[in-house]
């Protein structure tokens, strides 16, 4: 317990050093977000504030992760730190096409970004690779836990591996959905990834608590730039990057599925997408008042800061339920 706290606290210093560093070039690049005229009118005055903001979270976790993984070579914990490596390759491979995609429409100017086939492909190529790793190189098996009834289920591999890659997909693609207000997409992620780093730390996972805690800790440091008003937002960068940790630590504790309850916030935030685009096909009208879902609580008169506490308040509860159910 002692070594995740120390690395929290180092990843998280770490983060806060880099948004000094980091804030002003993108600023000075003007980098900045770009944002929609049909959306909350509170929000055109966030125009131009520097975004891929993730990139503070993706180089505090390379910089900590290394040092750790020296450290624990030199010990002889070899195991344990070359366990950490694909964890952070598949986060920062999310990071990279988050990246390649900010930097298309927000530096070269290009409006539609990273073609949604390539951004699917990348996406995809890197959710193959780790799956791959973690049923043939880890041996971890096809076993996934069932919540609630506290069993674990064997999933023939021909069938897991399709279902892990859409877990990745998935949460990457919900968490990058929750990203819209001044912190949340960042406090629900950070209190989703620390009940996921505690099963791990409860199941003796060396380095799910380290890995973990390293992320926890840069998540934090970014949200001290990304609170209410916001100096930086993550962008793609980091949205995607944090739904790959997430999938990742999720898979390799075998309980994608608790995803379900501790995670229901950004799985909301996708059906609210769904629903309205169906109803819109439909009735020709919006169900929400926009989507997603935080936006419609925004339009019913929420300020920014009430929907990121309720929110994270929710996940907070959802996630003490979790740990219960495990």
């Amino acid at each position: 317990m002692r070594v995740e706290t120390s690395m929290l606290i180092i990843t998280f210093i770490t983060a806060i050093i880099l948004g000094f560093v980091i804030i002003p070039i993108l600023r000075k690049l003007k980098v900045g977000q770009i944002e929609r005229d049909d959306g909350p009118q509170s929000h055109l005055k966030k125009q131009g504030t520097p975004t891929m903001g993730g990139i503070i979270m993706i180089i505090a976790m390379i910089v900590v992760v290394t040092g750790v993984y020296i450290f624990l070579t030199v010990q002889g914990h070899n195991e344990t730190a070359n366990r950490l490596i694909p964890m952070l390759i598949l986060t920062i491979g999310f990071g990279v096409i988050g990246f390649i995609d900010d930097f298309k429409k927000l530096v070269l100017k290009n409006t539609k970004g990273l073609k949604p086939s390539y951004k699917m492909l990348g996406l995809l190529f890197i959710s193959v690779i780790y799956v791959v790793y973690l049923v043939q190189g880890l041996q971890v098996g096809t076993d996934t836990y069932i919540p609630i009834f506290k069993i674990y289920m064997n999933i023939p591999i021909y069938f897991y591996i399709p279902f892990a890659i859409i877990v990745i997909l998935g949460t990457t693609n919900a968490i990058n959905l929750t990203d819209g207000i001044d912190g949340l997409s960042s406090s629900v992620s950070a209190i989703i990834i620390t009940c996921l780093t505690v099963v791990g730390m409860m199941s003796g996972i060396a380095e799910i608590s380290i890995f973990g805690s390293i992320v926890i800790g840069s998540v934090l440091g970014f949200l001290m730039f990304n609170l209410h008003p916001a100096k930086v937002f993550m962008g793609d960068t980091g949205s995607l990057l944090l739904g790959g940790v997430i999938s990742a630590i999720a898979l390799y504790l075998k309980m994608p599925l608790l995803l379900i309850v501790i995670a229901l916030i950004p799985v909301l935030e996708t059906l609210s997408v769904m629903i309205q685009v169906m109803y819109f096909k439909k009735t020709g009208k919006r169900f929400f008042k926009m989507a997603p879902l935080h936006h419609h609580y925004e339009l019913l008169g929420w300020k920014e800061s009430k929907v990121v506490i309720i929110f994270s308040l929710i996940t907070l509860i959802l996630c003490v339920i979790g740990l219960k159910i495990v």
